[in-house]
């Protein structure tokens, strides 16, 4: 999601979106953000002004961020502003050489054509030296892309703008809304520690041919998915001569294979193909005239593979005695997180009375990568148990199974110390 320079990212990437096809279109002319009523004071005699003149909730992102908080005020997720900006586009030139309306048909052209504001058009936006007040924008990470729409606005309505907003003779103008910008507040929300042991259930298969039933941990049927699991496929159906299980993109043959069930060591798949998250499964039936068959596919089936801490490193710790604490956090995971995954970082505080808890998100990616940095901040001084989400898939916490320790049964790892 976006942070508090969303809205001014998006003026100036219209802007300078604008400034390169005008340029060409009307010689000299320049793209301006003053109001409308500035006309002396900086708006050139030849060009176009943008100016944001209102902006209102998205309806239909307004019901996506209920609940923000839990009954005892808490929050449960970062609150989020959906918005819808809307621009009024006008034109100034020499009205003799029809320039005000050349402009106008150049804005219109060149929104029609492109009316999503890319990632890499903002990215641009950002690296330009002219909107050095950017720097920190993260418009291009969020959810939803931007679009340009024009808006049908009556003489009536447009004599009311100009009249009442800026009481200024009017020019050739045209609005757009720009929809939708996400602004995700600041806020950290806390997450409570997973449940340590629940009970057994049995759920109702479902049939296909071949037909896959369900999938597990060679472990337990509770047992968590890691990527060093072995994984048991029960169905019916399963053996064929040439029995193919495909998962995380490739193929693999099963290392036993029965009627009723299949054995697949998931460390005989390379670790780049397999993503932390949920991953489909189905069993192929390979046949032997590939060239015209596909071959027999099961059903699709889901299952969560959850990524593993590797190692936690900290560093540019800063904050002194009971000051909050400021770090970057570096988490190696024994699986390969691409750019478009979303990571959370999990803090729970180890031992207190009242114990906090932080999320934290990764920063951004640009690449495959197995390595997580994550900026802390407003943290308080402690021992935390760590755990890191992958698209929704948490990585597991150590439980100390010894009946002699003092810690008997509880959480004991992974853990940072944030001194």
């Amino acid at each position: 999601m976006s942070n508090y320079l969303a809205i001014a990212t998006v003026t100036a990437s219209l802007q300078r979106t604008l400034q390169a096809a005008l340029q060409v279109d009307v010689d000299g002319a320049r793209v301006t953000t003053l109001q409308p009523n500035s006309l002396g004071g900086g708006t050139p005699e030849t060009g176009v002004n943008i100016y944001l003149y209102h902006a209102a909730p998205n309806p239909a992102w307004r019901n996506s961020d209920l609940r923000t908080r839990f009954a005892d005020g808490k929050f449960a997720k970062r609150p989020q502003a959906a918005l819808d900006l809307y621009y009024l586009i006008s034109c100034y030139g020499n009205e003799v050489e029809l320039e005000p309306q050349r402009l106008l048909g150049s804005v219109v052209r060149t929104l029609h054509a492109r009316p999503v504001l890319t990632r890499e058009a903002i990215y641009d936006t950002i690296a330009d030296s002219t909107f050095a007040f950017l720097t920190n924008s993260n418009l291009a990470e969020q959810v939803e892309t931007v679009k340009f729409m024009p808006v049908s606005l009556g003489v009536e309505e447009l004599s009311n703008i100009w009249s009442v907003f800026f009481q200024t003779p009017h020019a050739l103008s045209i609005a757009y809304q720009a929809s939708t910008i996400l602004i995700e507040s600041d806020d950290i929300p806390q997450r409570a520690l997973p449940v340590r042991d629940r009970s057994a259930f049995t759920g109702t298969p479902f049939r296909s041919a071949p037909v896959v039933d369900k999938v597990f941990s060679q472990e337990g049927i509770l047992a968590p998915i890691v990527a060093h699991s072995t994984l048991i496929i029960r169905g019916s159906r399963l053996k064929h001569e040439q029995t193919r299980v495909k998962i995380g993109g490739i193929e693999l043959t099963p290392s036993e294979i029965s009627d009723s069930a299949l054995c697949l060591p998931l460390a005989s798949i390379p670790p780049a193909s397999l993503r932390a998250g949920v991953q489909s499964l189905q069993v192929i039936h390979r046949l032997k005239d590939t060239n015209n068959h596909r071959g027999v596919e099961s059903n699709v089936t889901a299952l969560v593979l959850r990524p593993s801490i590797v190692e936690i490193a900290i560093a540019n710790l800063e904050g002194e005695e009971s000051e909050p604490r400021s770090a970057q956090v570096t988490l190696n995971i024994d699986l390969t997180v691409s750019p478009q995954q979303r990571v959370t970082l999990l803090l729970n505080e180890a031992s207190s009375t009242t114990p906090a808890a932080y999320l934290f998100d990764a920063t951004a990616r640009s690449q495959e990568t197995s390595s997580l940095v994550f900026n802390l901040y407003d943290v308080k001084p402690g021992e935390y148990l760590v755990r890191v989400q992958i698209d929704g898939a948490e990585s597991l916490l150590e439980v100390d199974l010894d009946p002699q320790s003092p810690t008997f049964e509880r959480y004991i790892g992974p853990t940072l110390t944030i001194p």
